[in-house]
């Protein structure tokens, strides 16, 4: 079992839940991202930087991940493929990615996407909320006490 961590738009809060449920729980944590990041001393918890370019740290989480893996991800079309090859998938607001609910969602994105296109203001996420930062701290805490 591994943690992996789309990091770029990862929020430092969610990153600091992160590397107190790695130190926790001993479960190998690293964070992947097209720039240098700093993370706290520790064997479990390492970073790995990729060359920029368009879903680079994407395709290097795929490419690292085992069946049972989580990943920490915003990005759908990440989030399928991580369901595909048999891992979990949870966003950094706390909702888990499923085989049952990742076709809706991604439906939902080229939606938007063509409203954007089309010149409609669509608007972006709302910042992340007291809420948010529980909600992903709970599943997560739960997820993980369910690997013993």
């Amino acid at each position: 079992m591994h943690i992996w961590v789309d990091a770029d738009a990862c929020p430092k809060v969610i990153k600091d839940i992160l590397f107190r449920a790695a130190t926790r729980t001993g479960i190998p944590l690293t964070l992947i991202a097209n720039q240098m990041l700093s993370v706290p001393p520790s064997p479990l918890i390492r970073s790995v930087q990729v060359p920029a370019g368009f879903d680079v740290a994407d395709n290097e989480i795929v490419k690292r991940l085992e069946a049972g893996d989580l990943v920490i991800t915003s990005d759908l079309p990440l989030a399928a493929e991580v369901i595909e090859k048999g891992g979990h998938a949870l966003s950094h607001r706390g909702e888990w990615y499923s085989a049952a609910n990742i076709r809706p969602l991604l439906n939902m994105r080229d939606f938007m996407d063509n409203l954007r296109a089309s010149g409609i203001q669509t608007g972006g996420p709302p910042a992340m909320s007291p809420a948010d930062r529980q909600a992903f701290a709970g599943h997560l805490d739960r997820f993980l006490a369910g690997l013993k």
